[in-house]
């Protein structure tokens, strides 16, 4: 059976606040929106540029949304972060769970012209599985096997029962790379990507612009109304709206302080919910918070609700977990478990062996204004002596996940396409958020149970939700509030379909 038919959705209750405008550009058909039935035209967009052009090496999970512009996998997510069929028409397991074979469509071809086959899918996989620099490569340990038994035919047999596979491929783990790319010269895919993808990338500038073109052997081709596609840096807060305005992008994203600015400049504004949340990360191998009861203080120490106001001018939604309202693995019994309490944070410090040492909260340049000011004086009111360490952004990655070099961290988490992938990012015991590489027993077996769960199976949401339960209450990650992905855009410009978890483009226009 299609796993859209057997899928639960992952999303529940989320379909009102997705709009109508969603769900009629979500039809790809392009007649939504200002610039409706034109030719497509070029679309600047001021967002963010890739670590790197290849899924395999690309080492920050918010690189999916660029790299899904020139890459396509097995599977895709839709609005609401189910699986859906993208290259492969549809997938089936058998009984146990133990293996899915999935079929692809007929006559793909990657942007380059060469086949695209179930050999190529086959060798693409075991690379993001193999290749000794891979950062996809623990999301796919359980992969024992990969057969390609005809040209139109995947087979992945698994060591244990994982239901949540075609979730998993429809990301950076599961885009399909061309061989004859990574067989010539691996290391040029960090800027010359080699995909299947609804545009191919044209010419590039590290660090300043990607331009792309429409690529016409993409297997949704008629979906993409956009002949051209240019990719800029995140924009400054301060300059956004400006920018703007004077045709610089034609859509961007902003941060919440700059929401009524857009608007009064007469631009449409976008708020999509998204699986982004701000999160305190901490490393329980280090000092102060080696003792358990330091890091529970920290919890109770922090006012999320004036950290939103103060990043995202309220904006989002206080969080004390990594999933939003609606997702099937929100908990609702987590509410508050960690409401803002410097009391109580005072009595566990004074329980601890605390003992007033200095608590660096790093934080990197690209830090929302007026956070670590606010999140220093919050600490220091529950007993801390908190200094600011200010890292550059470019190296957060390497001192914070790599070296795991620092205690205390400010970051975003960007979501997974997988609930399972999402936990194993942040909490496994290889985790790339997890810099204490710290998993308790009972979370990894509340793991295994929801990977063993069909996704349509009636129990899946409260299986997840109890695995979620588990992983708030074991490890140390300070979550803070939701960051929706805010997009304001030019009049010229079609409304942009509100993808929950990765940014698409379908059925958009320029006129």
């Amino acid at each position: 059976m299609n796993s859209s038919i057997m899928s639960r959705r992952s999303f529940l209750g989320l379909g009102a606040a997705l709009g109508g405008a969603a769900l009629l550009t979500a039809c790809g058909d392009g007649t939504t929106g200002p610039g409706a039935g034109g030719a497509g035209g070029t679309l600047k967009w001021g967002w963010a540029l890739t670590t790197s052009w290849d899924p395999v090496t690309s080492s920050a999970g918010w690189d999916v949304h660029v790299l899904s512009l020139v890459y396509a996998g097995l599977t895709k997510l839709d609005e609401r972060g189910d699986a859906a069929p993208a290259l492969a028409t549809g997938w089936k397991y058998n009984a146990d769970g133990t293996e899915v074979t999935f079929t692809l469509r007929p006559g793909l071809t990657f942007s380059d012209g060469a086949p695209l086959d179930a050999t190529a899918v086959k060798k693409s996989l075991e690379r993001g599985r193999d290749f000794p620099k891979s950062l996809v490569g623990p999301q796919l340990v359980n992969v024992k096997e990969i057969l390609a038994p005809d040209p139109a035919t995947v087979v992945l047999k698994l060591g244990v029962a994982d239901f949540q596979i075609p979730n998993l491929l429809a990301g950076k783990t599961g885009m399909i790379v061309n061989p004859a790319a990574f067989e010539s010269n691996a290391e040029a895919l960090a800027t010359k990507p080699a995909g299947a993808g609804p545009f191919t990338l044209t010419s590039y500038a590290q660090n300043a612009k990607a331009v792309l073109a429409k690529n016409p052997s993409y297997w949704d081709a008629a979906s993409i109304k956009l002949q051209n596609f240019e990719a800029y840096p995140l924009p400054e807060a301060a300059t956004v709206v400006a920018a703007l305005q004077s045709g610089q992008y034609d859509v961007a994203q902003i941060p919440g302080s700059q929401v009524e600015a857009a608007k009064a400049a007469g631009l449409q504004v976008q708020v999509i919910p998204s699986l982004v949340v701000a999160v305190l990360d901490v490393n329980i191998t280090k000092k102060p918070f080696d003792d358990p009861k330091v890091a529970e203080a920290l919890r109770y120490a922090v006012d999320r609700a004036a950290l939103l106001k103060t990043a995202q001018f309220g904006h989002g939604e206080v969080a004390y977990q990594p999933f939003p309202k609606g997702y099937a693995g929100y908990n609702p019994a987590l509410d508050g478990i960690y409401a803002y309490n410097p009391g109580k944070a005072k009595q566990l410090l004074a329980e601890s062996s605390y003992r007033g040492a200095p608590v660096d909260v790093v934080i990197t340049t690209a830090t929302a204004a007026g956070v670590p000011e606010q999140l220093q004086s919050q600490l220091q009111a529950a007993g801390f002596k908190p200094t600011i360490e200010v890292i550059p952004q470019a190296q957060s990655t390497q001192l914070v996940y790599v070296q795991h070099s620092k205690a205390l961290f400010v970051d975003q988490f960007a979501g997974r396409d997988a609930a399972v992938q999402a936990f194993q990012v942040l909490f496994g015991k290889e985790g790339l958020m997890n810099p204490g590489r710290v998993q308790p027993p009972e979370l990894a077996e509340a793991l295994a149970k929801v990977s063993r769960t069909p996704l349509g199976d009636p129990s899946y949401p409260t299986v997840l939700q109890a695995a979620t339960a588990v992983a708030v209450r074991t490890m140390p990650n300070v979550f803070l509030y939701t960051v929706p992905r805010i997009l304001a855009r030019r009049p010229n410009v079609s409304a942009i379909p509100e993808f929950t978890v990765v940014q698409r483009f379908e059925g958009v226009t320029v006129s």
